[in-house]
């Protein structure tokens, strides 16, 4: 069962609840099997620069090779960013590889 974190910046605005229901999806197209995605979201009261960062947990499993982990991660990234309506510093990580981490300034399409 995978989990999702949403830690960002509170002037960030986007509708968690969709967020949530994006990234599930997303995993879920990649891996039918991983089951429902436990997600939570952390606004920050007090912050530097508006930011954005998400970190996806799953298990290690034999499937999840490195081309998997890249199929996932631009897909997440594409859909996560998708929502997000306003520039900010964005950093998105797959817990279960050291080499699945984007971070990056985002600007969203006008």
């Amino acid at each position: 069962m995978p989990h999702a974190e949403i830690k960002h910046s509170a002037d960030l605005g986007f509708d968690a609840e969709k967020l949530f229901r994006t990234i599930e999806d997303t995993i879920l197209r990649h891996d039918p099997n991983s089951g429902e995605c436990k997600c939570r979201a952390y606004p920050a009261a007090r912050y530097r620069h508006t930011h954005c960062l998400v970190s996806v947990s799953l298990l290690r499993k034999p499937h999840r090779d490195a081309a998997f982990t890249a199929a996932l991660l631009a897909d997440l990234d594409s859909a996560i960013t998708a929502e997000l309506a306003q520039p900010c510093f964005f950093s998105l990580g797959l817990s279960y590889s050291d080499d699945a981490y984007i971070t990056r300034s985002h600007t969203p399409a006008a």
